[in-house]
């Protein structure tokens, strides 16, 4: 579908509607639920999860240049950096990537230049331009179930009109009886997102 390719979700559209057997008359709210979970998820393991490009800007001073997301995909550039002026390009033969680029290792990566790269010893900026993160398609059975049943759990509150509650519906005043605040997220989902949470030190 052409629709799908700009979707930032973790499981087809096409795939979610087969699961679940349902027809075009729910496309709206099938995108709204499968994008809405795929936030979620980002939100709740700490990183992004959604193949996209990232820039970030890191010192560097003779040590490895860690990058925030992974799986790194490619890395489309590297350069010196100075808010002011263009300090130049660094040839991808000065660099590599550990892990390699392309594998599907979820573990944060980082970039390690040459020893004998010609750059300067002392301590300076660099500019990372990469691509990383899962492509609908090729994410990982877990993660996709993950995405899927939180997009499931979304679609079940919004048919329901019980969006923020859980339990009865008896209202007595302005007190609803045997009604909860609902969990942001199934428990179930939480254990398949467990390996994929950024772990913070």
């Amino acid at each position: 579908m052409e629709n799908e390719k700009v979707l930032h979700t973790l499981i087809s559209l096409s795939d979610f509607k087969a699961i679940l057997g349902i027809d075009d008359r729910d496309d709206a709210l099938s995108r709204y639920c499968l994008v809405t979970a795929t936030y979620s998820i980002e939100q709740y393991c700490r990183r992004r999860l959604f193949r996209n490009k990232r820039v970030e800007i890191h010192e560097y001073s003779g040590d490895f240049i860690p990058l925030k997301e992974y799986p790194v995909r490619k890395i489309l550039e590297l350069e010196k950096y100075h808010p002011w002026k263009n300090l130049g390009i660094v040839d991808s033969e000065l660099f590599h990537c550990i892990p390699q680029c392309g594998t599907f290792e979820d573990i944060p990566f980082c970039l390690e230049l040459r020893a004998d790269t010609g750059l300067s010893r002392q301590p300076f900026s660099v500019r990372v331009r990469y691509l990383a993160g899962y492509k609908t398609g090729e994410v990982p059975a877990d993660l996709a179930s993950a995405c899927l049943e939180m997009a499931v759990w979304n679609m079940a509150r919004y048919r329901g009109r019980r969006i923020g509650v859980i339990g009865g519906s008896v209202t007595v005043g302005q007190k609803m009886n045997g009604d909860q605040l609902e969990a942001k997220m199934p428990e179930r989902v939480k254990e398949l997102l467990e390996p994929y949470q950024r772990k913070l030190i």
